[in-house]
């Protein structure tokens, strides 16, 4: 009987933001990984670990939860006036499932230094001391993010003292600009898909409620935390360990979809477990952290929490973030009310793990509203760097 040996690819384990996944640069993907395809994702899976009946991923270097199934792959940009390509992979945890239809807000902070640190950039265009801007095209939506890196000693900086809820230690600070943020590419190309800033979306056998459904940042459903029986300031494990709970988040989940016109009919939403994101918003109150931290209503402008991959975010995806920031900049939305209401540039919420500001530049075009870009600041560090090991028989 004959074994297949592993393989050694290049990589480099990376946390970004709240999130941490495995990346790499196209061109060190064996040949059959470097196309879209059933090798590619069986190769991420492998490299995961996934699909994993037990949900530990113990055989791979995910860490089991979706803020840590994650891969990316970097190459040079043949798209005029931006640097590197940008592509992200949400691997499902216990299925054999790689969603490519949505970006990853938090692992955009780590693309930047990434490239960077892996010539991908052109050194005359990276400063020995200052700040770096390298513009990123998002592959998987067709956006631009623009990434602000500083630079010490001719390296990226990766400590510092910029603190990020949900993220145990501070480290240096990289704004990202993401630029036009609304996702053209499915639901009519419509930053509000049904016209409306406000919707009444019937969901047969869980009730009708109030939502914000909205294409900027990722696709995301908003609701009204009292309208679900909740008070907007829920940790972790009070949504995570409500199994009927999560069944109806999933439930509106499909129809929400539904009525963005992301997917045709309701059973195509579990192929689809990384968008549209549901979440739910709740007027400023005070609360305490998952890490024990008392804030008080008066730090921040609104709650909100959002699911990702059917589980309650520790924190928040810094993709629904740029969506909080551009509804709570539109008066008239659920994010907008929730904060207040009025003309907004910026709001900081509560979520899980504690606050996080982001701003949003909105305005109204010929009846429509468009956001030009949404900025926050995040941070990113290598966790570590060097070849992961698969079995060459595995894709």
């Amino acid at each position: 009987m004959t074994h297949a040996p592993q393989i050694r690819i290049p990589a480099t384990y990376m946390r970004g933001g709240t999130s941490k996944g495995v990346f790499f640069r196209l061109q060190d993907l064996p040949e059959a990984a470097q196309v879209p395809g059933p090798a590619r994702d069986a190769l991420l899976m492998r490299v995961i670990g996934s699909p994993d009946p037990y949900g530990k991923h113990t055989d791979g270097m995910g860490g089991a939860t979706s803020s840590t199934s994650k891969c990316v792959i970097i190459a040079k940009s043949d798209v005029a006036d931006h640097d590197v390509d940008y592509l992200y992979g949400q691997v499902s945890i216990d299925t054999a499932f790689v969603d490519w239809s949505g970006n990853c807000g938090n692992l955009s902070s780590a693309v930047g230094p990434f490239a960077i640190a892996n010539g991908l950039i052109d050194p005359a265009r990276v400063p020995h001391d200052g700040i770096a801007t390298v513009r990123i095209w998002q592959a998987n939506i067709g956006k631009t993010i623009v990434a602000h890196v500083p630079m010490t000693n001719g390296q990226v900086q990766e400590t510092g003292d910029f603190e990020l809820d949900g993220v145990t230690f501070p480290a240096a600070e990289i704004q990202l600009e993401f630029l036009d943020p609304a996702d053209e590419g499915e639901g009519g190309g419509a930053m509000f898909p049904t016209g409306n800033l406000v919707d009444d979306l019937e969901v047969p056998g869980v009730g009708t409620f109030k939502a914000t459904l909205i294409n900027a940042g990722i696709p995301t459903i908003f609701l009204n935390a009292a309208d679900l029986g909740y008070a907007g300031t829920e940790l972790q494990g009070a949504i995570n360990d409500d199994k009927a709970g999560l069944a109806k988040f999933e439930t509106i989940r499909a129809h929400g979809a539904v009525r963005m016109g992301l997917i045709a009919d309701v059973a195509q939403a579990a192929t689809r477990q990384h968008t549209p994101k549901v979440a739910f918003v709740a007027p400023a109150q005070d609360y305490v952290s998952s890490s024990g931290k008392h804030i008080a209503a008066g730090e921040i402008d609104l709650h909100a929490r959002a699911l990702s991959m059917g589980k309650l975010h520790h924190a928040m995806m810094g993709t629904a973030a740029v969506a909080i920031g551009t509804a709570a900049s539109i008066p008239g939305t659920l994010v907008n009310l929730a904060a207040g209401g009025g003309d907004r540039s910026a709001v900081r919420f509560g979520h899980p793990s504690g606050a996080l500001r982001v701003g949003a530049e909105a305005r109204q075009v010929n009846g429509e509203w468009t956001v030009t870009k949404a900025v926050m600041s995040r941070s990113a560090r290598v966790l570590m760097e060097g070849w992961v090991r698969v079995p060459g028989d595995s894709f």
